[in-house]
């Protein structure tokens, strides 16, 4: 197997990934609280996981991704205080959280799919899960780091910090966590401000509530990973993924938490995305900045110039490392589709090269070249999924395929499909980039015929100076949604 190189956020360095089972990964990332339209913010999760989910089992690893669905406990003020996010619009709008959550989430996956993010081994809810993580409190009680007060349980921080480091991914103390915990009604519960929520007494205007042997109440928001997480991958298992913005306290708790738990941490390699932002600033709900993958797709923002495609918006993401900042502008998102459309069209121009190559039973002659182009991909996504690299990579694999269009540069069948093997693995299949024919949903195999016929008409037309005749061709061929582009070899076609 490729040795692949991972930046493991709580060693602070990049490490050989090793997975605790041979041939077989476990792989946690928090998915959406779904109380609203995905925005691009969760994209970049999504698709940054998508690659690594891709990338292990190209390596031939079998995955168990799990991906939870946060439908109680996310709190509107921070995690432990305000009303469920989820019953809030449930109220708002008279209706059961649960039409709410199935609502959104039924639009989150419909914007995933048009994304091209495949969808994970497993999926649990939060909600359907109160019995185990009912279990898993009363685990952490009996181990001395949890404590109950008022028919809600609290992480007792000082007391775990006594034994362990409680801040040991985000690399804070203790003093600065409560320097930096705001103070907030019904804290005075708490015997710390650092303290968190395990399960939280239900208001009697709260309408989501389970019973527990403490009170009719609800899971705090850090519990269910947790939980779900031993559940479905086991005591120990590799990778936990998500937002950077979840380092502190999402998932310094549920470090506490599966120590408190099960004497041991849980996760080998934690792996956060960063930010997108929008002028400077982090785009979310929270700032009232975002702009929803929906309006991305049909241009519906004050912000936007015009629409972007689904693979416009993955692309754009893909051209940043995962660990870097991404800024939102209408510039960067048009030279994002500008260059994917480039990349798309020199993949056109290697299928039809290569249905036209006479020689199939010649040898290659740029083999090396080749071979040196596709190790190029792998040490990138090696390094820490560098998926800018591997960017930059299939363009100058671009420039050669437009040398051998041109006719500088002599190519045989058998590089040809070397080339566009090279670009079926790298831009398709990893990057998750879909192929201009799915793009477009149209198999365009049983019109490339009839469209090379009427091109060639359109060329026998110009060359009698018929410029009419030559211009309807063109025009007609628009209207269908095929794209016409003049070269000096040639008039080329792609499918809008």
């Amino acid at each position: 197997m490729q040795p692949l190189l991972i930046y493991n956020t709580l060693t602070r360095q990049k490490e050989l990934f090793k997975p605790i089972n041979e041939g077989m990964v476990g792989m946690y990332v928090c998915g959406p609280t779904v109380y609203g339209d995905a925005h691009l913010g969760h994209a970049r999760p999504a698709i940054t996981f998508d690659i690594l989910f891709r990338y292990l089992r190209h390596l031939g690893y079998k995955v168990r991704y799990v991906r939870n669905i946060t439908d109680v406990g996310h709190l509107e003020h921070d995690a432990d205080e305000g009303e469920d996010k989820i019953a809030k619009k449930a109220r708002l709008e008279r209706l059961e959280p649960m039409e709410v959550v199935q609502y959104y989430l039924n639009r989150y996956h419909h914007a995933m799919e048009a994304l091209n993010v495949l969808p994970p081994s497993i999926e649990p809810h939060a909600s359907g899960h109160i019995i185990e993580q009912i279990e898993y409190v009363k685990k952490i009680l009996e181990s001395g780091y949890a404590y109950i007060s008022d028919g809600s349980v609290y992480f007792d921080v000082n007391s775990y910090n006594k034994d362990h480091r409680y801040g040991i991914l985000s690399n804070r103390s203790l003093d600065e966590t409560r320097t930096n915990t705001r103070e907030l009604d019904g804290q005075s519960e708490k015997r710390n401000p650092a303290d968190f929520a395990l399960w939280k007494k239900a208001q009697p205007e709260h309408i989501m509530r389970w019973p527990s042997p403490w009170s009719d109440g609800f899971p705090g928001w850090h519990l269910e990973c947790s939980t779900m997480g031993q559940k479905y991958l086991g005591e120990t298992f590799d990778i936990h993924g998500g937002g950077m913005d979840l380092m502190f306290p999402h998932h310094e708790c549920e470090i506490a938490q599966s120590v408190a738990h099960n004497g041991h941490p849980t996760v080998k390699y934690w792996m956060h995305n960063n930010m997108i932002t929008i002028e400077g600033q982090k785009m979310g709900k929270s700032l009232g900045n975002f702009i929803t993958l929906d309006e991305f797709f049909n241009g519906k923002h004050p912000k936007l110039t015009q629409a972007y495609s689904p693979m416009t918006i993955r692309f754009f993401i893909l051209q940043a490392h995962y660990r870097g900042t991404v800024d939102f502008s209408n510039e960067a998102l048009q030279g994002a589709e500008k260059a994917l459309n480039r990349m798309l069209e020199t993949y056109e121009r290697i299928v039809k090269l290569a249905a036209e190559a006479t020689d199939t039973d010649a040898p290659a002659l740029l083999e090396a070249e080749t071979q040196a182009l596709e190790q190029r991909c792998y040490d990138a996504l090696n390094d820490d999924l560098n998926t800018p690299m591997v960017i930059a990579t299939l363009f100058d694999a671009a420039r050669i395929v437009n040398q051998i269009n041109d006719g500088t540069l002599k190519a045989s069948a058998a590089d040809l499909r070397a080339l566009k093997q090279l670009f079926d693995t790298f831009l398709f299949d990893i990057l998750g980039i879909t192929r201009p024919d799915a793009t477009a949903g149209v198999d365009v195999t049983p019109y490339r015929k009839a469209v090379d016929l009427l091109l060639e008409v359109r060329s026998q037309a110009k060359a009698a100076k018929d410029w009419a005749t030559s211009d309807l061709i063109r025009d007609r061929l628009a209207e269908m949604g095929f794209s016409v582009k003049d070269t000096k070899n040639g008039a080329e076609w792609t499918l809008n």
